[in-house]
């Protein structure tokens, strides 16, 4: 049997709990070591999973011998620090997104991965559905034509509470970094490349974050995305490609899609579903201990170049509407 591929989890809060989930039903995956700022929480997280390794700081944990790979479950400001950290430790990542505050830290993140020579990826998990494998292959196939606009809408709607991360400035709260991102990234992937036009309108709520926002990216052919985020608006959470051939629905929510459907003119349409195995998160842990297997620095399907040049466009986009975090004003990574 071949080896199996032992994980640490750097944070213990939910999305950590999701992603230990995921793992349980992966058997080339052994969790290994638990790491946060207390021991109580690290115990606490530990007992629920079965870990063996309880670690009460994140360098205990990224120093770790027995841990050969780190998922980053930090809050957005952290995953440079953490990353960095665990990079330097010797540690292939795996780094929750967004992948980081701006592109400015994004790239100091993949420079030290390339400078050790370690795995790096954004844990961008939609990415690596199935169902979103099985709509990348329709459009290889241009089975819908020329893509001409894609929309995609994530919106919900949060109980105000001014010092949870959703709003906190200091944590980099608001709808485009947290659930912005998805319809960002679903973008890069059916166009291939970044947008060369941005605009948007966002309404900045009162504690200086972006509360919902519309965008409109350009394309060099002509191609348009329409998105929206929101963190006080629910939203249908569908994703629509438009080809001049037919339409791909990716069901809601996309973020999570297990079906879609493929109308094409003048045929019966084609509905696909897919379930997750587990809850989805198995599926970007796949794709990291593939890469680990064979020797890869990064993920052909989220590589890291297309990681920063969509922290790019989320840069240039908050640009436009005057929001920059209070970390930006003091950091150099910009």
């Amino acid at each position: 049997m071949a080896k199996k591929t032992r994980w640490g989890i750097l944070g213990t809060g939910s999305i950590a709990k999701k992603f230990a989930e995921g793992l349980q039903i992966l058997p080339e995956a052994d969790l290994v070591a638990v790491g946060s700022r207390a021991a109580n929480t690290a115990e606490r997280f530990a007992r629920a999973f079965g870990i063996p390794h309880q670690h009460s700081s994140y360098d205990e944990l990224a120093n770790d011998p027995d841990v050969d790979v780190v998922y980053i479950a930090t809050p957005h400001p952290f995953h440079m620090e953490n990353t960095i950290l665990c990079l330097k430790a010797g540690k292939a990542v795996l780094c929750e997104k967004p992948f980081a505050i701006n592109a400015g830290q994004a790239q100091q993140m993949i420079n030290v991965a390339r400078a050790e020579k370690l795995l790096l990826m954004e844990a961008m998990w939609t990415r690596f559905l199935p169902i979103i494998a099985k709509v990348r292959k329709w459009l290889k196939q241009e089975l819908i034509g020329e893509v001409r606009i894609f929309r995609a809408n994530f919106g919900f709607r949060a109980d105000w509470i001014p010092k949870h991360r959703l709003f906190n400035p200091e944590l980099g709260g608001g709808a485009l970094l947290d659930v912005g991102v998805y319809c960002v990234s679903m973008s890069s992937m059916v166009f291939g490349q970044p947008p060369e036009k941005i605009t948007g309108i966002a309404h900045i709520g009162q504690t200086g974050v972006d509360e919902q926002s519309a965008m409109v990216l350009g394309y060099p052919k002509g191609q348009l995305a329409v998105l929206s985020c929101a963190v006080r608006t629910q939203t249908p959470q569908q994703a629509t490609i438009i080809g001049d051939k037919g339409i791909i629905r990716i069901h809601s929510p996309f973020w999570c899609a297990t079906t879609a459907t493929a109308s094409i003119e003048g045929k019966e349409d084609q509905t696909v579903k897919m379930p997750h195995k587990g809850n989805g998160f198995e599926y970007e842990a796949q794709e990291v201990m593939q890469c680990l297997r064979a020797g890869k620095l990064e993920s052909d399907i989220m590589p890291l170049d297309e990681t920063l040049a969509i922290m790019r466009t989320m840069d240039q986009i908050r640009t436009q509407w005057g929001l920059k975090y209070p970390m930006e004003r003091t950091d150099k990574a910009k």
